[in-house]
């Protein structure tokens, strides 16, 4: 009987190879790209995902200051924050927040919000890296690159 038993092979944290990929993302939908780059990051993409080890891979982006919204959320998305004291909710919309100091933060907040909050989600958030401009120094990992604007044409504003 036992042979004609199926059983799923789970990954141990040993045997799983990650490799490097790029994303441009200047004309993406922010939240189209936030779900691919995801599910990179968490390894849903491999045959040997196992959703309680970290089997995905590194993801690097370039131009994250140029992402897209459409419709109106430019000037309707808020992000909020607390100060930790009462009554101390702030709250930037999605246009300042891209034209502001850190606009890699709304890319880098959309993709944490498909992690998993935990111990797992944080060590799979160490493996995107997000820059606003065209430079970044991971050059010697050689990276493969992840085109999203082929994938759909709804991935990318304007195509």
């Amino acid at each position: 009987m036992k042979a004609l038993m199926k059983t799923t092979k789970a990954a141990k944290p040993h045997e799983v190879e990650k490799k490097w990929h790029i994303v441009d993302a200047e004309g993406l939908v922010v939240g189209r790209a936030a779900t691919i780059i995801a599910n990179v990051l968490r390894g849903k993409h491999k045959t040997s995902f196992t959703p309680h080890v970290d089997c995905g891979d590194n993801v690097i982006v370039i131009n994250a200051d140029k992402v897209r919204f459409t419709g109106n959320k430019l000037q309707g998305k808020v992000y909020y924050r607390h100060t930790g004291y009462a009554g101390g909710i702030k709250g930037v919309t999605a246009g300042k927040m891209l034209e502001g100091r850190f606009p890699e933060r709304v890319l880098e907040k959309a993709v944490e919000r498909m992690i998993p909050r935990g111990p797992l989600g944080r060590q799979q958030m160490r493996n995107l890296r997000i820059f606003a401009g065209t430079e970044h120094p991971h050059e010697a990992q050689n990276p493969e690159v992840l085109d999203i604007a082929g994938m759909n044409r709804k991935n990318k504003v304007g195509a």
